[in-house]
């Protein structure tokens, strides 16, 4: 990140499901200035999507509009704020319970607080951009992936996975509304997460362990367990986060 910065861009990545938009509306109640970009508001036209076993496939890089997120992300390190003509789509959807108690997100407003008090930082920090999204890190996505200044991925299993995304009742889109159909996370969420990601975990295993070489070498910092609570990855988090965050306005 350039001193000139006026933004922090922090990702945070992992498959569909994996509770990136929860933890990163829980952190936006937490983090001081904080605001979040999706992913999914970079979709392209449905009608552009490619197709995967005769299914539009919405978790490929073939599916985003990369420039446009490249620029997106330039703009806020330059403004640090998003484009006024940025509507999220991703802002209309569910996400469900947290299941993370309103003690806890108290708790560490306060800890951020108090580490921003000690080194007389309060009103002084840049702007917290989250861009939360199921492709951050894939090697297809090395351009959007330099530009995150701190970079998370969250951990699921297929299990999980499957049994969160078959719970949603679809997703707002540009052109309406989309209900998976039967089988998509089989025929597209998973293979597509693996194929993307699997370079990232010992024998490119992704519900095995991390592969803690790659990422370090790209600077990414893993969910400690895999299928871990939103508590415990919520406080993962901001640990990572305040260890790593640029305080100074520059």
């Amino acid at each position: 990140m350039a001193a000139s910065a006026k933004a922090t861009i922090i990702g945070i990545s992992g498959c569909s499901s994996s509770g990136k938009t929860t933890l990163s509306r829980l952190l936006r109640d937490i983090l001081p200035d904080t605001f979040i970009l999706h992913e999914d508001d970079f979709y392209k036209p449905e009608e552009q999507l490619p197709l995967k076993n005769g299914l539009r496939d919405w978790d490929c890089v073939e599916a985003l509009d990369v420039e446009a997120m490249l620029r997106t992300l330039d703009y806020i390190h330059e403004h640090g704020a998003l484009p006024p003509d940025l509507d999220s789509k991703e802002d209309q959807n569910e996400i469900g319970d947290s299941d993370v108690p309103s003690s806890l997100i108290e708790e560490l407003r306060n800890k951020v607080l108090q580490i921003l008090t000690e080194g007389d930082e309060v009103g002084k920090v840049k702007s917290i951009a989250i861009i939360d999204g199921f492709l951050l890190y894939g090697n297809n996505m090395k351009e959007v992936r330099a530009k995150l200044d701190i970079r998370l991925l969250l951990r699921v299993g297929y299990e999980k996975t499957r049994r969160r995304r078959e719970r949603r009742s679809g997703y707002v889109t540009l052109e309406g509304f989309w209900e998976d159909p039967p089988g998509y996370v089989d025929k597209i969420v998973w293979p597509n997460y693996v194929h993307d990601h699997s370079f990232l975990f010992k024998g490119g295993d992704v519900e095995a362990e991390p592969d803690h070489k790659s990422l370090e070498d790209l600077g990414i910092q893993a969910q400690p367990r895999l299928d871990g609570s939103m508590a415990d990855n919520l406080r993962w988090a901001v640990d990572v986060i305040m260890g790593k965050l640029d305080l100074h306005t520059g």
